[in-house]
């Protein structure tokens, strides 16, 4: 899918621009009213209309405005290489990784015995180094960039649902 910028979205475009100019009139007539208020002036009709018509515009926009949102962060997340991100952060900490591996390996109370057997050092970092590269490799297989997706597409759409049937 490809993303596109919100000006060629009319609808969103309008959406936004309305939204817009609302907020910039609901805070002069905020400014307005506030000032007369302080000066002991009764608030005018056309501040009260114009705070009124800006709540009801607000409520009237702001579901398409939240689902036209949601739409385009679903589109960026789906278009996401996910596996390839952490299978790149795994590499660049590699040593650490396999230092945190056999330390974890040593520090089980399953494996506690393991100390006596001759090697066990040498056991426990090839251990480590296969457990790090049995992840990268899984990483690396597409099957696990499709989980990956299903996961991202299922809480998409759940989102996407909720947002839909909220009362906003």
């Amino acid at each position: 899918m490809t993303r596109t910028a919100a000006y060629q979205h009319p609808l969103l475009a309008l959406t936004l621009w309305i939204a817009g100019g609302l907020v910039v009139l609901a805070v002069v007539a905020a400014m307005v009213g506030h000032h007369l208020v302080k000066r002991g002036i009764r608030e005018p009709f056309f501040v009260r209309l114009v705070n009124r018509v800006s709540e009801n515009v607000v409520d009237v926009v702001k579901r398409p405005l939240t689902i036209a949102v949601l739409d385009e962060v679903a589109d960026v997340l789906r278009t996401g290489h996910y596996t390839r991100n952490v299978a790149s952060a795994l590499q660049e900490n590699r040593e650490e990784l396999k230092q945190m591996i056999s330390e974890k390996i040593k520090e089980d109370p399953a494996a506690g015995h393991i100390s006596i057997v001759p090697f066990h050092d040498r056991i426990i970092e090839q251990a480590s180094e296969t457990t790090l590269r049995v992840i990268l490799e899984v990483l690396a297989d597409p099957r696990t960039d499709e989980l990956v997706s299903d996961v991202l597409r299922d809480n998409i759409d759940q989102i996407r649902i909720a947002v839909r049937d909220r009362e906003i």
